[in-house]
């Protein structure tokens, strides 16, 4: 069975399934837990105030059996403004220290498309680069990652800035692109991601596929990706699911972001029966015990 090994830590596949906890440092984000004040300027930075209150965020993540601290300075909330290179080093750089410092050893994956913030994340103390565009719109990120020998999660994208419906209650979501056929189509661009980590020299066993739920893709289209996950499994990569609060579960509840805890574990519960290794959540103490109790039923079997 493959594993990926990251400094002291071996993820071994197939043998749970592991927790990505959020942790956005931004005052914009959809799901209504950035950071920063929603007040916060463009540009601003986290206060050795915020800073603090990140590290305790990041120990209860952690006391609450997460595996992996996502770092994030740039919201991909439908319709959000973007923050230059520099803006995002300044959220996210003192945060990755801070968490660095308090609990070291500790797994932190840098949220980032762009080779600079990468790079200096990946000095501060980050191990995993966690790109949104598969290595498809900063084309020095591959070469990045490449020479530091960092692992690479490469997420499928279809989404436009245009393409946004906008509902008060709801929040945003970015409307469905045109596929020939959906599964065969997402499929066909992360493997056009992973020949760009292959041709930058990053190994097989250093990449992570995510389908990119809720990026340019309907509420329908979403849902059967879900369903068909273990089609990109079946690709021979360890895969990331990526569905806490994200609107297509808003939309088929009709319910808004902080209302969607039940909708977000039923989506982590039928990914992980359809092979799903990690999952990026928010809720971690509700999703931590999900995981738990389908890993329970799943992994048991298949690894009996």
């Amino acid at each position: 069975m493959s594993s990926l090994t990251v400094g002291s830590h071996i993820l071994e596949w197939g043998e749970r399934t592991y927790v990505m906890g959020i942790l956005n440092i931004t005052p914009d984000s959809f799901s209504g837990d950035g950071l920063l004040s929603s007040s916060s300027a463009p540009n601003s930075t986290p206060s050795g105030e915020s800073v603090e209150g990140v590290v305790e965020i990041a120990r209860h993540f952690l006391a609450a059996g997460v595996d992996i601290l996502d770092v994030g300075g740039e919201s991909t909330r439908p319709g959000s403004q973007p923050v230059d290179a520099w803006a995002e080093k300044r959220r996210v750089l003192p945060v990755i220290r801070a968490i660095g410092a308090a609990f070291p050893g500790t797994l932190i994956s840098i949220d980032t498309f762009k080779a600079e913030v990468a790079t200096e994340a990946l000095e501060a103390g980050a191990s995993i680069i966690n790109d949104v565009w598969g290595l498809r719109l900063d084309l020095q990120l591959a070469g990045v990652a490449a020479r530091a020998a960092a692992p690479v999660i490469l997420m499928h994208n279809r989404s436009k800035p245009a393409n946004v419906e906008v509902r008060d209650r709801l929040g945003s979501a970015y409307l469905g692109a045109e596929y020939e056929d959906l599964m065969e189509d997402v499929k066909r661009e992360l493997m056009e991601s992973v020949r760009i980590a292959r041709s930058a020299g990053i190994p097989d066993e250093h990449i992570v596929l995510d389908p990119g739920i809720g990026f340019g893709k309907t509420i329908e289209q979403n849902l059967e990706l879900i369903n068909r996950l273990d089609e990109i499994r079946a690709l021979g990569f360890p895969v990331l699911l990526g569905a806490s609060r994200k609107s297509f579960i808003g939309y088929t509840l009709d319910l808004p972001p902080n209302q969607r805890v039940e909708g977000t574990a039923a989506a982590i519960a039928v990914g992980i029966t359809r092979g799903a290794d990690i999952v990026r959540v928010h809720d971690v103490e509700a999703m931590s015990r999900v995981v738990r109790m389908t890993d329970a039923i799943v992994r048991t079997r298949k690894n009996a």
